[in-house]
């Protein structure tokens, strides 16, 4: 027997990059749901940014947030016979990533190493986040709930690889983006957190029953969750897939999200027989 998962980034991948439009989506993820395969979002968002979307797209499953710093699993909709963390709310919460304060502290010791200042989302009002992101004042709002992580706008006189040294120089890591880059904890991590949830749902399976992970992302952050899933599906742009994904065997999709995103889970689960309808 196998046990599907499917492990998901969000902007690009499940929603469009440009419209954030996701209606298509809806009907394969309520089939998912009904033969019990889970859908795990896997993205650099907040919880808050996170449980609205989920409310809206129907999603119950367990979702990891802010790059891999947190596992949230809902209450009312926890699949494991405990609790897998400490309870906040209508959530069970599984900590990977470092308190938000002592990320905000590290990357102004990070741009003092680096001699050149590193503008976070903590250091923006909600007015001037919106003029970097083009985000609506509540999803603006929604974003700098931050828990475990500082994003940052990524310095353009400094390369990849200065920041990498420096973050790492101070016991941190760092997700370096082409607009932003997210400073997070040293054992969060979106690889990290697919590890734990499949330990999890490998918990609660007969040990005759094998998981199969399928994993969907459209950029460089998505990298750490792909090279730890068994199926890795890049989801391109209007102009294909991103350098930095597209360069490996890896499965492209047919075409942007949502529809190509559709297509994939669609074609991945038909071989494993599980017909799903479009």
């Amino acid at each position: 027997m196998t046990q599907l998962i499917i492990f998901t980034d969000l902007d690009g991948t499940l929603l469009n990059s440009e419209t954030y439009d996701y209606a298509a989506t809806v009907p394969i993820i309520q089939q998912l749901k009904s033969l019990k395969i889970p859908v795990v979002p896997v993205t650099s968002k907040t919880r808050a940014e996170v449980s609205t979307l989920r409310k809206d797209v129907g999603l119950t499953d367990p979702f990891v947030t802010e790059n891999g710093s947190g596992i949230f699993v809902e209450v009312n909709h926890n699949p494991f016979p405990e609790p897998p963390g400490e309870q906040e709310a209508d959530y069970y919460v599984v900590e990977l990533g470092c308190p938000y304060v002592q990320a905000r502290a590290g990357l102004r010791v990070i741009a003092n190493e680096l001699r050149h200042s590193l503008l976070g989302f903590g250091d923006m009002t909600i007015t001037r986040l919106q003029k970097y992101t083009g985000l609506s004042a509540n999803d603006a709002q929604e974003a700098k709930a931050r828990e475990f992580s500082e994003p940052f706008i990524t310095p353009k006189a400094l390369t990849a690889g200065q920041i990498v040294e420096a973050v790492e120089s101070m016991g941190f890591k760092v997700v370096v983006g082409d607009r932003f880059s997210h400073l997070i904890g040293p054992e969060a991590g979106k690889g990290n957190a697919v590890k734990r949830l499949v330990e999890l749902y490998q918990s609660i399976l007969p040990t005759e029953e094998t998981i199969v992970t399928i994993g969907l992302g459209n950029s460089p952050n998505d990298l750490d969750m792909l090279e730890h899933v068994d199926h890795p599906i890049v989801l391109p742009g209007v102009e294909g897939p991103h350098p930095q994904l597209g360069n490996r065997s890896w499965e492209i999709a047919p075409s942007p999200a949502p529809q190509g995103w559709v297509e994939a889970v669609t074609s991945i689960c038909q071989q494993f027989d599980v017909v799903l309808k479009n």
